[in-house]
C-alpha cells in the first residue's frame, strides 16, 4: 500500500531519527535519513520524498530555512520535529508552509498516525474540485494557485487550503476550532492562534478585497466567514 511513498527524515540525533525509521519502515514506508538541513534540501532536490519529517534545530541550515526553500519547490507535505514545545516555534513553523508539528520525544503510535493523515489529506480529491471564482478572485485547489485582481499570489498551501474552504462556504460562519478540524484534520494537535495568523495574512495579501464585493469577515466572539455581498 506505501511502497511508492517515501519519507525523508532530516534530524541530526540519530536516537530519534532511528527511531522513527524503524516505526515507519514497519508501517510500509520507504525511509530515507539526512542529518544536515543543506545537504536534505539538495537530496530533496535530487530525489523529492512524498513526505518530509524535518526537526528545527539542525546544522548547516536550520529546519525553518529548509521548510521556507522547499516550500519554493513543492507542495509536499511537511512534518516539523523539535523538542521545544512554544506556541511561538509551532506557528512559525506552520508560517512556514508546514503542515503540522510533533513535540519530542513522542511515541511511535502518534508519529506513524500523523504521518497518515497528512498524507491522507494532502493526497488529490477525487473528481478535483473546481476553481472557485469571484470578482477579482480565483482559487483553483487543483493547481495550488491564487489569482487576485490579474496576479498570482505567493501563499503557502495552508493558507490557500483556509481560503478555499471559506470561500467555498460562503457566509457561513466558523469557529477556530471548526477551521483546524477542517483544514489541518481531526487529528492536528494545535491552538486556535495558528488559525488567526493564517487569516491575518490571508488579509493582508487580498487588501482591497471589500470593494469588489467580498471578504474575510471577522465575526466577533465566533470566528471567520467569507462574505459575499
Amino acid at each position: 500500500m506505501n511502497d511508492r511513498q517515501t519519507i525523508m527524515i532530516v534530524d541530526d540525533d540519530p536516537n530519534i531519527a532511528q527511531l522513527a525509521k524503524l516505526y515507519l519502515e514497519k508501517e510500509g514506508y520507504a525511509v530515507t535519513v539526512e542529518t544536515r538541513g543543506d545537504t536534505a534540501l539538495e537530496a530533496f532536490q535530487k530525489n523529492p520524498p512524498s513526505l518530509m519529517l524535518l526537526d528545527i534545530m539542525l546544522p548547516g541550515m536550520d529546519g525553518l530555512q529548509v521548510c521556507r526553500a522547499v516550500r519554493q519547490m513543492s507542495a509536499i507535505p511537511i512534518i516539523m520535529l523539535s523538542a521545544k514545545d512554544e506556541t511561538f516555534d509551532k506557528v512559525l513553523g506552520l508560517e512556514m508552509g508546514a503542515d503540522d508539528y510533533i513535540t519530542k520525544p513522542f511515541e511511535g503510535k502518534e508519529l506513524t498516525a500523523r504521518v497518515k493523515a497528512v498524507l491522507r489529506r494532502s493526497a488529490p480529491s477525487e473528481p478535483e474540485k473546481a476553481a472557485l471564482s469571484f470578482p477579482g478572485l480565483t482559487v483553483s485547489l487543483e493547481k495550488y494557485e491564487v489569482r487576485f485582481q490579474g496576479k498570482v499570489l505567493e501563499m503557502p498551501p495552508k493558507e490557500l487550503e483556509v481560503l478555499y474552504f471559506l470561500a467555498s462556504h460562503q457566509n457561513r460562519v466558523f469557529t477556530r476550532e471548526q477551521l483546524l478540524e477542517q483544514v489541518w484534520g481531526f487529528d492536528f494537535y494545535g491552538d486556535s492562534r495558528t488559525v488567526d495568523v493564517h487569516i491575518k495574512r490571508l488579509r493582508e495579501k487580498l487588501q482591497g478585497s471589500e470593494s469588489l464585493g467580498w471578504q474575510i469577515r471577522t465575526v466577533w466572539g465566533v470566528g471567520y466567514k467569507f462574505e459575499v455581498k
